[in-house]
């Protein structure tokens, strides 16, 4: 069957998704290079030589005993280093763009039988955005797959998590070599156009020369430390088997010992060392949460969290208003650094259910033809009264580029103009376009078009929208009406309202006429 592949190609790990049209995502088992639990394969490649082709990939790197055997011909931790300009996630025989291009075309090469990509979408760092897409589109060249996508991570992590377009989100990255705090503000919001991944191929043509603008997360505080859950394998290892080489068997046996106490009070393992009889390691959570602490880890994370929110602060941010807290990544399952999140963040609400997959679900919701099936031609704008001028004013629902149908409703709330009003007017419009250059979308492919700066001017609509009736009347000032506007699958602009004086009260769903 037809769909969208998305793969998340992570420093650690990489994650593949697929959605047929109209299913659910899911994550797609690789044999023979992908765990069972969770799904993934880890981003590691081996070559036994400069001229080898068919590298070892994932878990088969895992079972041979060459993930942490240094030489030329191993791969991992490159992912970073992919069109950064820089050479040291390279470990070798391969540079960090040939070990990731080697690594999509391998997983590429053993995507289940009936498996058809029509898309393939993938993630980028926002900080390389601009050398990652034009190294995805050289390594992309030879795929046969009709569109292309490109969405940066903290964008799709929020959306796969099912947050909102123009959140303002604390992304807590914690992989295996690596954690990053980022504070980054989504497009999209009221009146703004949502985000949507950015087409380098569409029907078979490059758009890679189309004068698209970057629609990437603006990010307001950034703080890291080469330190992730590698490192916390080590610890375990070392303070299971003392003077033992923390490598091998023993690290992953660590790591296995770490990923079980995430779900359990205590975990058992069985160790076997070369020439030696196997021993079972035993490990409780308690004690691993000693070790951390022992360690450093939490003043660690203390110290990145103060960085961002000393950011945040500089930007007039306070980090109350943050609207979520994202923990992505294997490590962040971690029972300890989830209590030490929730409280240095007490009032801002967590979102983690699904740390690993996010990026990768996100990254098929913001692909166009799954769940965001076209981008508005036309804007639409509601007339109200602005108390505060006493005066109407005209206010933006949507905005031409923003994609439909809609995630979740547009609230607003309506007061009345004057004491004993027993009506309200519904004035809707549409915004002519003026005279300047923009891009905006049009079934995913970006189209110039001329705007004028500043505001545009509106047309009422020529169907007039039915009153809707206050009983009792309401008084001057005081908010009497929500309105939740929507657009649906078949591009109409859609009204719930409620009465705020009899709560529960309102007037059902109606359809206010196209807007595509």
């Amino acid at each position: 069957m037809p769909g969208t592949l998305a793969i998340d190609l992570g420093s650690t790990t990489t994650v593949v998704a697929w959605q047929e049209r109209g299913e659910a995502p899911r994550l797609l088992p690789l044999a023979p290079f992908s765990l069972t639990e969770p799904c993934v394969v880890p981003s590691l490649l081996w070559l036994a030589s400069p001229e080898q082709s068919r590298p070892l990939i994932g878990r088969q790197v895992l079972e041979a005993g060459l993930a942490d055997r240094p030489g030329p011909g191993l791969s991992r931790d490159f992912k970073r280093a992919i069109g950064a300009g820089r050479q040291d996630g390279g470990t070798g025989w391969l540079t960090p763009e040939q070990a990731g291009s080697l690594l999509l075309q391998r997983l590429w090469q053993a995507l289940p039988e009936g498996i058809v990509p029509e898309r393939l979408v993938l993630t980028a760092p926002i900080e390389t955005y601009r050398g990652y897409r034009s190294w995805l589109q050289e390594t992309c060249q030879a795929l046969p797959v009709p569109e292309l996508a490109l969405v940066d991570e903290p964008t799709a992590a929020a959306i796969g998590a099912g947050l909102p377009s123009g959140s303002t989100v604390l992304v807590v990255d914690l992989g295996g070599g690596t954690i990053d705090l980022s504070l980054v503000a989504l497009e999209g919001g009221e009146g703004k156009a949502a985000p949507i991944a950015q087409l380098l191929r569409f029907a078979g043509r490059d758009l890679g020369r189309s004068g698209q603008a970057l629609r990437t997360a603006r990010v307001i505080g950034k703080a890291g430390l080469p330190f992730g859950g590698r490192d916390i394998d080590r610890w375990i290892a070392g303070a299971l088997v003392p003077g033992v080489p923390p490598d091998g068997d023993l690290l992953r046996a660590a790591e296995r010992l770490k990923c079980r106490l995430s779900e359990a009070e205590q975990a058992r393992e069985l160790w076997s060392p070369e020439g030696e009889a196997g021993r079972e390691l035993r490990l409780e959570r308690q004690e691993l949460e000693r070790l951390l602490a022992k360690r450093g880890l939490l003043e660690r994370l203390d110290e990145l969290l103060e960085t961002v929110f000393a950011a945040a602060r500089r930007a007039g941010i306070d980090p109350g208003a943050i609207d979520a807290v994202l923990p992505v990544g294997g490590s962040s399952r971690i029972p300890l650094i989830r209590r030490w999140l929730a409280q240095r963040c007490p009032e801002i609400p967590l979102r983690g259910e699904r740390p690993v997959e996010a990026v990768a679900l996100g990254a098929l919701a913001l692909t166009p033809g799954v769940r965001v099936r076209d981008v508005l031609a036309r804007g639409v704008s509601l007339r109200c009264w602005d108390r505060r001028s006493d005066r109407h004013h005209w206010h933006p629902l949507f905005v031409e580029g923003q994609s439909w149908p809609t995630e979740q409703p547009l609230e607003l709330r309506l007061a009345c103009s004057c004491d004993g009003q027993e009506a309200i007017e519904l004035v809707l419009g549409e915004p002519v376009p003026q005279e300047r250059g923009e891009v905006v979308f049009e079934d995913g492919l970006p189209v110039l078009r001329s705007r004028a700066a500043g505001s545009p001017r509106v047309e009422p609509w020529l169907a007039p929208v039915e009153p809707l009736p206050l009983q009792p009347p309401g008084h001057r000032g005081v908010d009497r009406l929500a309105l939740r506007f929507a657009i649906d699958a078949d591009g109409r602009l859609t009204l719930e309202v409620e009465d705020l004086e009899k709560p529960g009260a309102g007037f059902g769903r109606r359809v206010l006429g196209p807007v595509r």
